[in-house]
């Protein structure tokens, strides 16, 4: 069993329903989602383009997903989560956008925002107690080979190597595309998303997503709302 701490929207954000309809699942009951029906991909085109992030559930990762430590249980873990979130003062992301890095197409921030900087590092921290030691796979998994020093450094010593100074955020919406499907799957993106990105996105709670066994998919467990120490369980 994994767990990981990562931001989503609510489950009645338009922008979370877009995402299910997108992805072929819903994050928070994990049922399937019939595809968006204004957009000319196939069902089979959808499928194989969304087939890694539909595993992983539509989210922006603050805490990439982890193993419990020894001596350490999901009801602590839950605990120090509740407490942590309502410490952390709300705040609103900066615009969204559709964007293609590498060969992957995500939604990031249009520009650097410090507050969600200095929050991913601090939960990486925080709970960095409770992640058990990372092994052999999971380093070769990371590719080891094609990372730079400094994250080679934060794999090792963090468990990611895209933590503190090599964070970016991004919510991800297709697995690897080949260059030739480049502008197909663009459009067919900003098709269903760019409508929804002109509001403001608050960032608002931290979800707990939990793997209930190996190669499972990702589904939220709970969202823990800031400003206020709180949790909701979700159904």
């Amino acid at each position: 069993m994994r767990y990981a701490i990562h931001f989503t929207p609510s489950p009645n954000d338009p922008l979370t329903q877009a995402a299910a309809a997108w992805l072929g699942r819903d994050v928070y009951s994990g049922r399937a989602v019939e595809p968006p029906g204004m957009i000319d991909l196939a069902m089979p085109d959808i499928s194989y383009h969304t087939a890694l992030p539909r595993r992983y559930g539509f989210h922006g990762t603050i805490k990439a997903p982890f193993r419990l430590a020894e001596g350490h249980s999901e009801a602590s873990l839950l605990r120090d989560l509740m407490r942590f979130s309502g410490k952390q003062e709300p705040f609103v992301l900066p615009q969204l956008v559709v964007a293609k890095l590498e060969n992957v197409f995500s939604l990031v921030p249009e520009r650097p925002c410090d507050v969600l900087h200095f929050l991913a590092a601090s939960v990486v921290q925080e709970f960095d107690r409770y992640r058990a030691p990372i092994g052999d796979a999971e380093i070769e998994r990371a590719n080891p080979e094609r990372l730079s020093a400094a994250q080679l450094t934060n794999l090792y010593r963090w468990g990611s190597p895209h933590v503190m100074d090599e964070f970016r955020f991004q919510m991800t919406l297709t697995g690897s595309v080949e260059p030739v499907n480049y502008s197909r799957i663009e459009r067919a993106v900003k098709t269903v998303f760019e409508p929804l990105l002109a509001r403001p996105m608050p960032f608002a709670n931290l979800a707990l997503f939990i793997e209930d066994e190996p190669g499972a998919p990702f589904r939220v467990h709970s969202l823990h709302p800031m400003g206020r120490v709180s949790a909701r369980r979700i159904a």
